[in-house]
């Protein structure tokens, strides 16, 4: 247990009088915006990955200025696929997503031993067209990519649609004739042609362009993928990541006249042309941006993301200049990390004030007070449990399937294939199966399985496989054919050598005819036929297994809405099972209750070498936000006083590799203590040793039922790394050390998760469930304890006097009251004492995003003028006669303006009118409008009231 962190009371304030004058808040936690007109690179501070931004031009939206939304990769989190929206395309807030959950199914559940750690929904595509929203994105491991769509992007609900196939890095485009393509792929291009409605693939155009195509090129090699496509002044441009060995991530892209390129240019030749356009500092990936200028003209800007973990792929706005129909982006292709650029878009001051505000990260008190949106209400169809043949589950279906029966029986060619045992380089055993004569990529064995697969069972496939010529690596399919196209079950990258086991899961679809369905070993197939469709090789050990029958089973009540409404800063560790979470069973607190127990059998699906999970990453409703860099702190009130035996609650920083500070109960004794899980990652686990708390951090809560909990995470101390100090207090002021910083955290190469590191609130259950921990609130600040920072007062009360001082006949009554119940919780957190930064920085927060909301809703008071005017004949000649009258409590200045003359009246009574009648010199005048300025003083402050009236056209000749 470590020393003494600090008492309540150690604060720095000033008068209340200054702070009014001062009130001038920092940019929020996520934002760079440094409110001199100029941003800093990279944007977000936070894992904001896969990006893709799309302008809705103020023409063709309510608010009548142009939109910015933008989507990202969130993988296995729920809700997923976030959408966030900015106006100055620096600072940027979460709207809405475009799903709760993108299964019911069991991996996306943790359910029954599978999850979707590392896969789920990836690389997501935002477009509007026509009136409608689409996001087009891929799942790795959820039956391939789908389509979703909406008329109201923040509000309504979204429509899906399933392509039914896999669609690598999906950029849907629509073609200046309106015709949508989906363009895809992983080192090359290809795409496929929509129907109009958007809901089925009808073409495929493979290859359209590889990496291949630009061999020697310096700026080709590693990565190519990502492509977006846009159509710019009669070209068609792509913008592409790329990774050359021994050079940073970068960004390619390529144009063309042609948007098929070689499928429709004269003699079938790739058309595209390629340059390097970015290769700084490795922000690379994403998309362009149209920033429209005066007189009709466009700017183009690069949001593009660059890998800074433990945090994540970070996003960076970044400048283009445009020479040659190519644009060069940064400062002539240089980007500094934390480098300033001049922001594309300035708003009025009070709404930059606003824009500074808007995060996408909140601290929370859990008041279930989050707006309703339309994808918390989505239906599912509850499957109903299959009718198996259970002696056909668990069991090996492949006959032969270690090649011992001294015959190739049961298994044929197909393709032009040789089969033959190889008894002198077998995996195991006596023999393996050579596959030779191979001439393309379907050419490999195949075994007849009908009638031994069951509809909406999974299967777990796999296959030991060897070759010894050919390409440094070769992918490898297993995969099922059953009339319909060939289904890739799994699929695995073997290097050339070594035996390599490929395996994975597969659930056969309801459509799948299983009266006639092969498996099969083979390579993946392109146009021309790459070089791996001609190479020879071994399999061996090859397995088909169902898994047995689902022990768990989705209901509808774990689907259904409970009531509660989460800010949307929060996302679940996989879809929540809303039977065990509540902002309802105890006002202003979280309640998680543990639904089930950690088993310590759930493995990586996306791993080939199976590793386990912790029990931790096994637990399913943990809630979570972003981290944000350089330096956060998260803390949390936890009543502890529900929890069972063996059960383990707390506050974590995760990934792979996590830390956490917990409450665990033993024998009916609670003990706080930290737990740190770092690399090497170990593929067998001892669940409950990886998770014993760390020898000098255990403290005994004795009777204590509520204890707080903190977690400062420092990003900056080496830039890279991940070093997390905890503390707890027991009365929320006084705090202690709970040991030394523990890390470092760093990214994990397997890509198990690929994503940054996230804080969460977790409860899971070893023992048994039912057992509940209450979290009060979760407080965020960018100061941590071990910065020595004295306890700072004066932004908040800066906000509280600046609060007094507004008057609420300026603004709406529902921003107003919203207002006031942030004043009052800021003043209940001022009028008590505080232990931590964090107490302070979140009802000040709060406060502020209020305060510069009414900044721009401000209505400024209106004189009570009246005004008339109308047109006459006197002498045969046009007057315009103008009367205001002053219903004002005060003298006022008035001034009469019509296009036959001005007049000011000063120092207008009470009741009084200035009048004016103009003559026009004229026989006849058209219609016309007067104009009257009133200016007064309304409680001290000078005002001007505007406001027109009209008279008629009049002739006045014979």
């Amino acid at each position: 247990m470590g020393a003494l962190l600090l008492c309540a009371g150690v604060v720095t304030i000033g008068t209340a009088a200054q702070a009014a004058d001062e009130w001038s808040p920092e940019s929020s936690h996520t934002s760079t915006d440094r409110g001199d007109g100029t941003y800093t690179v990279p944007l977000l501070r936070s894992d904001v990955p896969d990006i893709s931004v799309e302008r809705v031009p103020a023409a063709e939206n309510d608010e009548g200025r142009d939109i910015y939304y933008m989507i990202s990769t969130t993988m296995h989190l729920s809700p997923g696929a976030p959408i966030m929206k900015s106006y100055d395309l620096v600072n940027w807030e979460t709207v809405n997503y475009v799903f709760d959950r993108a299964s019911i199914g069991d991996s996306f559940s943790l359910r029954n031993g599978q999850n979707s750690y590392g896969q789920g929904q990836w690389a997501s595509s935002l477009r509007y067209h026509d009136g409608m929203y689409y996001v087009a994105f891929n799942t790795n491991n959820l039956n391939g990519a789908y389509i979703y769509r909406t008329d109201d992007i923040e509000n309504g609900a979204w429509q899906r649609t399933a392509l039914g196939r896999g669609l690598h890095d999906p950029s849907l485009f629509f073609d200046v004739d309106g015709t949508p393509y989906i363009f895809y792929g992983s080192g090359g291009t290809s795409a496929v042609r929509l129907n109009a409605g958007l809901t089925a693939i009808e073409q495929d155009y493979p290859n359209i362009f590889t990496a291949a195509d630009y061999a020697g090129q310096p700026f080709i090699g590693g990565l190519f993928e990502g492509a977006q496509f846009y159509h710019i002044d009669g070209w068609y441009y792509a913008v592409i990541i790329t990774w050359p060995s021994g050079q940073g991530r970068q960004v390619v892209m390529f144009r063309s006249k042609d948007l098929l390129g070689r499928y429709t240019s004269a003699g079938g030749v790739n058309t595209y042309e390629a340059r390097g356009v970015l290769n700084s500092n490795g922000f690379a990936q994403g998309s362009l941006v149209p920033v429209a200028r005066a007189g009709g003209g466009t700017d183009w800007h690069g949001m593009f993301f660059r890998d800074t973990f433990p945090i994540g792929r970070i996003p960076a706005l970044i400048p283009a200049t445009w020479s040659g129909g190519w644009p060069t982006f940064g400062n002539n292709g240089v980007v500094p990390v934390d480098g300033a650029f001049a922001k594309p878009i300035r708003l009025s001051p009070a709404e930059e004030a606003l824009e500074r505000q808007k995060s996408i990260v909140a601290s929370d008190d859990f008041a279930n007070d989050a707006p309703h949106k339309a994808y918390q209400d989505e239906e599912w169809t509850i499957p109903t449990p299959p009718d198996l043949d259970e002696s056909l589950l668990g069991v090996e279906l492949l006959g032969n399937a270690g090649f011992e029966a001294g015959s190739v029986s049961p298994w044929a060619a197909q393709f032009g294939a040789t089969l033959a045992l190889e008894p002198a380089d077998a995996a195991s055993g006596s023999a393996a199966l050579r596959v030779g004569n191979r001439t393309l990529n379907g050419s490999g064995p195949n075994q007849n399985l009908a009638g031994k697969l069951q509809h909406g069972v999974t299967y777990t496939v796999s296959a030991k496989i060897k070759y010894t010529s050919g390409p440094a690596s070769v992918r490898f399919n297993l995969a099922a054919d059953w009339g319909s196209g060939v289904q890739v079950m799994t699929f695995g990258t073997v290097p050339v050598g070594q035996w390599t086991t490929v395996t994975g899961q597969y659930t056969f679809p309801a459509t799948a005819n299983l009266a006639n369905v092969k498996f099969a070993v083979e390579t993946p197939w392109g146009n021309p036929q790459p070089a791996s469709s001609t190479v020879e090789y071994l399999i061996d050990d090859v397995s088909v297994v169902g898994q047995p029958v689902t022990t768990e089973h989705p209901t509808e009540a774990e689907i259904a809405p409970n009531g509660s409404r989460l800010d949307l800063a929060w996302e679940w560790n996989h879809a929540p099972d809303n039977r065990y979470w509540s902002l309802t069973d105890r006002e202003g607190w979280l309640r998680l209750t543990t639904g089930k127990v950690v088993t310590g059998q759930y493995v990586y699906t996306k791993l080939s070498n199976r590793a386990e999970l912790a029990w931790f990453e096994e637990a399913r409703n943990t809630l979570s936000q972003r981290t944000f860099g350089p330096r956060q702190s998260a803390e949390t009130r936890m009543d502890i006083s529900g929890m069972r035996n063996g059960d383990v609650a707390g506050l974590a920083a995760y990934n792979r590799g996590f830390s956490y500070v917990a409450v665990k109960r033993v024998d009916g004794q609670n003990t706080l203590g930290v737990v740190n899980r770092g690399q090497p990652f170990a593929v067998d686990l001892d669940q409950a040793a990886l998770e014993s708390f760390l020898p000098g951090t255990t403290v005994p809560l004795g009777d204590a039922t509520v204890v707080h909990v903190k977690a400062d995470l420092d990003f900056a101390s080496p830039v890279g790394q991940l070093w997390t100090t905890f503390y707890y207090s027991l009365d929320g002021l006084t705090w202690t050390q709970l040991g030394n910083r523990v890390g470092p955290q760093t990214l994990d190469g397997s890509l198990a998760h690929f994503m940054g590191h996230r804080v969460g609130l977790f409860n899971y259950a070893t023992q048994a469930t039912g057992g509940r921990v209450d979290f009060d609130h979760y407080l965020l600040s960018d100061t941590l304890t071990a910065q020595g920072q004295p306890l700072d007062t004066g932004a908040l009360d800066a906000a509280i006097a600046h609060a007094e001082t507004l008057d609420s006949r300026h603004y709406p009554a529902d921003a107003w009251t919203a207002m006031r119940a942030a004043l009052a919780s800021a003043k209940a957190a001022r009028a008590g004492r505080f232990g931590t930064q964090n107490q302070i920085d979140a009802p000040q927060r709060s406060l502020s995003f209020q305060l510069a909301r009414l900044g721009v809703l401000r209505a400024e008071p209106e004189l009570p003028v009246t005004a008339s005017a109308q047109a006459r004949c006197v002498g045969g000649r046009a007057y315009v006669a103008v009367q205001a009258t002053n219903g004002h409590t005060a003298p006022v200045d008035i001034t009469l303006e019509t296009a036959y003359g001005t007049r000011t009246v000063t120092g207008v009574a009470p009741g009084a009118n200035a009048y004016q009648s103009f003559t026009t010199r004229a026989t006849s005048i058209p219609a016309g409008t007067a104009t009257i300025r009133a200016t007064g003083t309304i409680d001290g402050t000078t005002v001007t009231t505007v406001t027109t009236a009209n008279h008629p056209a009049l002739s006045c000749g014979a």
